[in-house]
């Protein structure tokens, strides 16, 4: 059965997801909604580099919903949850890197009124919404799940990234979200980490139901930078002296006042020019850690590109990010209407080359 797909927003995610979708047997593209009105009418291949496909772009968010579909593929910067709820009255399945990783509370119960009325336009619509991604998305739950299944006596998981962000070109994500080229008051005073905090919670809540530990109500989080000590050139621009060139990240969860389960982002513009002198240590990776019987220590690279300027065309952390929204598309068209994690779904795989 070829599934129809609709891709909704083209950043570099959205992008790379288009690629995935066209090279995908099981997959047709069918539509495209777009934020920016310049985007809007253009061939999707050559909004995203590509030769024509025959597809055009609309930022007509009425018009995309109108198109017959069984799925979207929905990837904006930030979810906003009524159109997503708009998209599924329309019958539409989503996949989403930007939310809905596992939006339960204890007992399966939904966390939030704002997550009750997406289970509420699944059922009305008929279909189902999946959130995954990578970090969190897959390196914070997925993967720890999987490798706990080796393990007895689980006293305690870490998924930490090791990211250099000179290959990351969006400029509005890097200085406006991710805080990089702001003051250290501009960072101690961000809403920042509450917002990845916010996404982490979820990948804790996740872990902590399947493995059976019953979390502690606080968590325990911090949020540390380096400043640049000289002018650090970027693709966004320069990082100046004295402002943010470095940060680190974490979230843990406890248990009786033991951390259990910790996630963790080291977030560098490069190496060099950093007060405090920060390192990668072992160079860009993501790792998985099991405190455990027997214990283990899983690293992953190539999610990262080798140096800095080759992923800005085609980073492979981002098309990592949209191939496991891009591959959970069919099971997630087979699967029950509602709010669906990777706990509800088969493994998912992706597809062989043609």
């Amino acid at each position: 059965m070829t599934y129809r797909v609709i891709q909704w927003a083209t950043g570099n995610v959205g992008k790379a997801a288009v690629d995935g979708i066209l090279a995908h047997p099981e997959l047709e593209l069918v539509g495209c909604w777009v934020h920016s009105a310049d985007k809007a009418g253009r061939d999707v291949g050559e909004i995203c580099g590509l030769d024509p496909i025959g597809v055009r772009a609309s930022n007509d968010r009425d018009a995309v919903l109108a198109i017959d579909a069984d799925c979207v593929v929905y990837a904006p910067v930030l979810a906003d949850p009524a159109e997503v709820a708009a998209i599924l009255r329309s019958g539409k399945n989503v996949v989403t890197p930007v939310g809905w990783i596992y939006p339960y509370a204890a007992d399966r119960v939904l966390a939030s009124p704002r997550d009750a009325d997406i289970e509420a336009a699944c059922a009305e619509g008929g279909v189902t919404l999946h959130g995954t991604g990578i970090h969190p998305g897959g390196i914070t739950e997925r993967f720890p799940l999987m490798l706990s299944s080796l393990c007895t006596d689980i006293r305690h998981i870490r998924a930490e990234e090791f990211s250099d962000i000179r290959s990351y070109a969006t400029e509005f994500v890097v200085r406006e979200i991710m805080l990089f080229g702001k003051s250290p008051d501009d960072a101690a005073k961000s809403h920042m980490p509450a917002l990845m905090g916010e996404h982490f919670e979820s990948s804790l809540r996740m872990i902590a139901a399947e493995l059976g530990w019953e979390l502690d109500e606080e968590r325990t989080t911090s949020h540390e930078w380096a400043v640049a000590t000289a002018p650090i050139d970027t693709p966004v621009g320069i990082i100046e002296p004295g402002t943010v060139a470095a940060q680190r990240f974490s979230w843990s969860a406890c248990v009786n006042g033991v951390p259990v389960i910790t996630a963790k982002v080291n977030w560098l513009m490069g190496e060099q020019d950093l007060d405090p002198a920060w390192t990668f240590g072992d160079g860009q990776r993501f790792e998985i850690e099991l405190d455990a019987s027997p214990n283990l220590t899983v690293t992953f690279r190539g999610l990262q590109p080798a140096r800095p300027e080759d992923g800005l065309d085609r980073n492979p952390g981002i098309v990592a990010t949209a191939m496991h929204c891009v591959n959970a598309v069919p099971y997630v068209c087979r699967a029950a209407p509602g709010i669906r994690t990777y706990l509800d779904l088969p493994l998912i795989s992706g597809r062989a080359a043609s």
